[in-house]
């Protein structure tokens, strides 16, 4: 016998009646878990159709608006948000209409159901449904139809989706998956494509249309059926103001508002940016998202877009465009075109040219000259020569064919002239210049094999645009060069490709001529553009890249399969697009540009490039402005045919002033400054004979070799007149030369020719004409003659 808690013993039947208990309460215990691990086994076994990740995919625009959609599986265009991203106003009205106890049930309220089995049985129809938000989302995962039994199914689904979810989840599920008519599914596909603005920023009378819409939503559609749509959208109204969800005010004036919807549409923006993302993302671990945010700035891409097509309407077929746009404080992409026009197949729409491999041309000359100022070998208007030169071999001509001779360096970079930049990298070692590039991003592609070559700076070597456009961002950010932001979590990669006061100095010889003594003067309206072109050999490819205000951009056109296009260069098919595009930029004020302490002016003295302060007088030929780097002022290189100093002494006759040698006549010495040897044939109108070193008195110079012989063109006299036989348009003339040591070079009114292999050239423009030859010695000749007009031509 126990005791119980009072001290009383437990008699037997009391003992008895607590065994029974415990043995029910026991059976009561394992039946709940046999049925719990049924429901579990059958839930596991048949589970609910839940999204998989094939709901479709979106790339979106930095304000989150839409760019381009990849429909699901299904078909159905969605955009993915979750409940917090949606105007309360939707949700208010989705609850208050749909299901007001959606927060407390367990996916079945069995009042509702009660109330609808009544009124079907009582009236023979469905007089309101039963059915909750979960149930509702169930049927929107696995439709079922309209029969007890299929409502039956419907709410074990409903049951099996509040067993695996939470309530915010099942609610975001119905938020994207709700049928809104066609093929658009959810609230914020919805939203922008009838109403054209984000689902968070809906009004009250919008909000409580959308939570209609999924009633009927073949009949309800706002863009086909305005009016049919307003009464459900009425009917939302009225029932949220007779439950109290909204104020009667409210009601009144959501009532007001007008039902206008714009038509479905599938307008794409950056189309090939937005497969590039798309395809990032399934090769990364993040291959389940539905959605990507961009860096892209909607206006800006529609813009670029836009003057691209306008842009394309004129040119050949099969002829595609490339731009990028980006801001150089953050390095996001603001608009990315990888082709002209997405929908045109013949102009090799879907080829991403953003990205395409290509020759640069002359664009990667900026770069060239910012390393030579780094390295101390130039100023900003050093004397360089623009003559025919041979570079072990490698002999480059200019784009116009002709030769300026003395050139600066601001007009050597400004006029993109080949043979400077070709010396200068010859000084600076194109194995250099390509390791400095692809430190800062620029990765060159050479031929498999291949040694980088002088030809690197003419377009000897592929880059992307994308890589260009990422490296001109250096002229505006201090020299650094980075590589464009696509998304806004994409890393930041900079990297140093210039000093900050080289940046500064070749920026303002692009944007102004780089002059200290003429401060830049608008032209007009727009963004200060510093800009630079390139043309591919074959005119294959044609660039403009540049920096103007916040941003730095590029402009490719071309053939993507690389078929030349006659005519095609960067100056007249890519600048005045990439100028198009600076003028639509944003007009907001310009980043605060100051000239970093390292640039000071300088005024330097022609031809031995150094300071005027220390160049005397008659040493000064031509004084000019130059920029400064560092406080280096290098004198000017003497060319590879001479070496020796272009300060020179030497003994003059004091009667004539010609040279002589001691001994030989009556001598006093004079200081003289020589221009480069190969700059000779230009200097007869660019300097004083004065200021050039004189000729040798006669025999009174001194022995010479065979090579120091005198140069003459042979055939030809100054001063001849030539006329065309009867009845031709053209004189054949026949060139011979007496002297010559080495290469020839002939220049006709300073554009180089090339005689025929038998010497002939031949001349059809009448006037007046100056021919000149000189062969790698510098010793030239020249003649002037004049060609008539043809006589007897009908």
């Amino acid at each position: 016998m126990r005791v119980g808690r009072c001290g009383a013993r437990m008699t037997g039947p009391l003992r008895v009646v607590g065994r029974a208990w415990l043995h029910r309460r026991r059976r009561l215990i394992l039946a709940a878990t046999a049925v719990l691990a049924a429901l579990w086994l059958l839930d596991a076994l048949f589970p609910p159709p839940l999204p998989t990740g094939d709901d479709g995919f979106i790339v979106l625009a930095r304000d989150g608006s839409p760019l381009r959609a990849w429909p699901g599986r299904d078909g159905a265009w969605r955009y993915p948000v979750t409940a917090g991203e949606v105007s309360p106003r939707y949700i208010e009205a989705l609850l208050g209409y749909e299901d007001r106890w959606f927060r407390w049930h367990l996916g079945v309220n069995p009042v509702s159901l009660a109330r609808a089995a009544w009124q079907w049985a009582r009236y023979g129809r469905i007089v309101s449904g039963g059915s909750t938000l979960t149930m509702q989302v169930a049927r929107i995962l696995e439709p079922v139809p309209r029969t007890p039994r299929g409502k039956l199914r419907q709410i074990v689904r409903a049951l099996q989706l509040e067993w695996r979810l939470g309530k915010d989840d099942i609610l975001t599920l119905y938020l994207n998956h709700a049928p809104m008519g066609g093929i658009v599914e959810g609230v914020e596909m919805a939203s922008r494509a009838y109403l054209g603005k984000p689902s968070r920023a809906l009004s009250h009378g919008e909000a409580a249309l959308l939570a209609a819409l999924p009633r009927a939503p073949g009949r309800l559609r706002p863009d086909r059926a305005p009016d049919a749509a307003r009464a459900a959208r009425d009917r939302v109204l009225e029932r949220l103001g007779q439950f109290g969800i909204w104020a009667p005010g409210i009601v009144a004036d959501a009532r007001i508002e007008p039902v206008i919807a714009q038509r479905l549409q599938g307008a794409w923006l950056a189309p090939l940016a937005a497969e590039r993302l798309r395809r990032q993302v399934r090769r990364s671990d993040r291959a389940g998202l539905t959605r990507v945010a961009s860096t892209l700035d909607r206006e800006l891409q529609a813009t670029v877009e836009r003057l691209l097509a306008d842009r394309a309407s004129i040119l050949p077929p099969h002829v595609s465009i490339a731009a990028l746009l980006i801001e150089v404080d953050t390095l996001e992409v603001r608009a990315y075109a990888g082709s002209a026009d997405f929908a045109d197949a013949s102009r090799s729409a879907h080829v991403d040219m953003v990205r395409g491999v290509r020759s640069p041309g002359s664009a990667l000359k900026p770069f060239l000259y910012a390393m030579a100022l780094d390295q101390g070998l130039i100023h900003s208007e050093s004397l360089l020569i623009d003559a025919p030169q041979s570079f072990g071999g490698y002999q480059p001509g200019n784009f116009q064919a002709d030769f300026s001779g003395p050139v600066s360096v601001s007009e050597a970079l400004q006029r993109s002239l080949n043979v400077p930049a070709v010396d200068l990298l010859d000084q600076v070692g194109p194995a250099r210049f390509a390791e400095a590039l692809a430190s800062g991003g620029i990765r060159l592609r050479i031929a498999t094999g291949e040694p980088p070559n002088l030809s690197l700076i003419l377009g000897g070597a592929g880059v992307t645009l994308e890589e260009l456009v990422g490296g001109y961002r250096a002229l505006a950010a201090g020299g650094l060069a980075g590589r464009p932001r696509l998304t806004p979590d994409a890393p930041r990669e900079e990297s140093r490709v210039m000093s900050e006061g080289a940046a500064w100095i070749v920026r303002d010889i692009l944007e102004g001529g780089g002059h200290p003594d003429r401060p830049f003067v608008e032209t007009g309206g727009g963004q200060r553009l510093a800009w630079k072109t390139g043309t591919s050999f074959g005119f294959r490819d044609a660039w403009a890249v540049g920096v103007a205000g916040r941003y730095a951009l590029g402009v490719w056109v071309g053939r993507p399969d690389g078929t030349p296009n006659p005519g095609f260069f960067g100056a007249n098919m890519a600048a005045p697009l990439l100028k198009d595009i600076a003028a639509a930029l944003p007009q907001d004020a310009p980043p605060t540009r100051e000239r970093p302490a390292s640039v000071q002016p300088v005024a330097i003295c022609w031809p031995l490039g150094m300071r005027a302060d220390d160049t005397p007088a008659p040493l000064c030929h031509r004084r000019r402005s130059a920029w400064s780097l560092a406080g280096a002022v290098p004198p000017t290189r003497p060319d590879r045919i001479d070496g020796s100093s272009l300060r020179q002494t030497v003994w003059v006759e004091p009667v004539s002033g010609r040279r002589t040698v001691p001994g030989c006549s009556a001598a006093e010495m004079r200081e003289y400054a020589r221009w480069p040897v190969m700059l000779q044939p230009w200097l007869g109108s660019f300097v004083p004979p004065s200021q050039q070193l004189p000729d040798w008195l006669p025999g009174c110079s001194p022995a010479v070799g065979a090579s120091s012989g005198t140069l003459r063109i042979v055939g030809l006299s100054d001063g001849s007149r030539l006329k065309p036989a009867p009845h031709q348009t053209h004189v054949m003339l026949q060139l011979a030369l007496r002297g010559a040591s080495g290469n020839v070079y002939w220049l006709l009114d300073g554009n180089r020719v090339q005689p025929s292999p038998a010497g002939q050239l031949l001349l059809q423009e009448p006037g007046t004409h100056r021919l000149t030859a000189f062969d790698e010695s510098g010793r030239h000749h020249s003649v002037a003659f004049t060609l008539d007009r043809p006589q007897g031509l009908n």
